[in-house]
């Protein structure tokens, strides 16, 4: 694993408005960086990445089914009673499921450690997806890369897969809030494929959903809702005004109801419990609070915290590093602290893909920072023996 720096394409700005890459930039700060890439070898790739991937997803589905039927199980990941008939029925349905992304920790040499699964609203997809590929294909005609050079990238594909493999009632709509452009083109991407595979598939805001008076769900039209793709977390639908109408609404959400149960990091301590000493897992626990002092070499996560927010760590050598936000209260994890690997004095985090139940590639974030944040930068990746 090297991180080789590059030269940006000269248009590559306007490849990314060509093709829809919005939110390339926050502010004035670069979120797409081509300036660098990470090289990486096959066996890396296969040994140190997409096997532990594929473990790694087969521990949380066990999971899932652990947890569904144990009350006891479901009052420490803090779901609510109101939802667990909805989460037990959406998984022994089968409700299908699209993706998920796992945060790993790895530096060139395994094992890689798991920090945190993204399994509800995981972003990074587009970018991790076409526009890198899309960057690969022109670095190697531009004769920037070898033509040999390879990405572990197969999100595409597999994604148009498990839209022909169910049979998903139509229009499929795909949901996102309004003001987050990272998220409407997360769907619209998704919608794209959906359609790719022959799909009725259309876009709605999350605000424009209405309940009609049979407590159905439709567009601000009145079209019925049958199939429902959602970038909306389940822990905060669990608190809305419509949540209770979801159960007898007839409407099929993706992600499933059952997701909500690797959505919060109490799954972490959980994995733990009943896969002690794992290659692939970091020692975790479950805390009622944040209140009290972290001790050296532990990080404390919110249960629902989001792209770094209220994460503290206190490092083995004493150093305290924490990040603001609105995840103030409730249930917390104690995770022992893993320190990112640095490349060029940023610290890298690898995020693993999971389509349907198949690992299908990486995206790689930088931070200056030890906590991975929302304004992290995205380096493309190659594989090259």
């Amino acid at each position: 694993m090297k991180r080789i720096n590059s030269t940006p394409r000269a248009d590559w700005k306007a490849s990314a408005e060509r093709y829809g890459f919005a939110f390339h930039t926050f502010g004035d700060e670069p979120y797409w960086d081509e300036s660098a890439y990470y090289q990486f070898s096959l066996r890396q790739i296969e040994d140190d990445l997409e096997e532990p991937t594929r473990q790694l997803h087969e521990l949380c589905m066990d999971l899932v089914e652990r947890v569904v039927d144990s009350e006891e199980l479901l009052d420490r990941l803090a779901i609510p009673r109101d939802y667990r008939d909805l989460i037990r029925r959406s998984w022994r349905d089968g409700h299908p499921h699209f993706y998920g992304r796992m945060d790993l920790c790895y530096d060139g040499n395994g094992p890689a450690k798991l920090l945190e699964a993204n399994y509800d609203t995981p972003t990074s997809l587009y970018e991790a997806s076409f526009f890198q590929y899309l960057w690969l294909e022109e670095q190697i005609s531009r004769g920037q890369l070898p033509a040999r050079s390879d990405q572990f990238n197969s999100l595409e594909e597999k994604l148009g897969r498990v839209f022909q493999a169910n049979t998903f009632a139509t229009p499929f709509f795909f949901a996102s809030v309004k003001e987050s452009l990272e998220d409407r083109g997360t769907v619209e991407y998704l919608r794209d494929i959906a359609a790719g595979a022959g799909l009725d598939a259309r876009l709605v805001a999350l605000e424009d959903i209405r309940l009609d008076a049979r407590r159905r769900f439709t567009d601000a039209d009145g079209t019925l809702i049958p199939s429902l793709f959602k970038l909306y977390p389940w822990e905060d639908i669990f608190h809305d005004p419509f949540g209770p109408a979801i159960a007898g609404s007839g409407t099929l959400f993706v992600e499933p109801p059952w997701k909500a149960l690797l959505s919060n990091k109490g799954m972490l301590a959980l994995l733990w419990a009943f896969h002690p000493g794992h290659p692939n897992l970091l020692p975790s626990f479950i805390e009622p609070s944040a209140a009290g002092s972290l001790p050296r070499g532990w990080v404390r996560k919110p249960f629902f915290s989001r792209e770094g927010a209220n994460v503290q760590i206190h490092t083995d050598d004493g150093r305290q590093v924490a990040q603001g936000g609105p995840y103030l209260d409730g249930p917390q994890i104690r995770q022992q602290f893993q320190a990112l690997p640095q490349f060029a004095g940023s610290h890298t985090v690898i995020g693993s893909w999971v389509i349907g139940d198949l690992p299908a590639g990486i995206g790689i974030r930088e931070d200056n920072s030890l906590i991975t944040k929302d304004s992290s930068r995205f380096l493309p990746h190659v594989i090259l023996d």
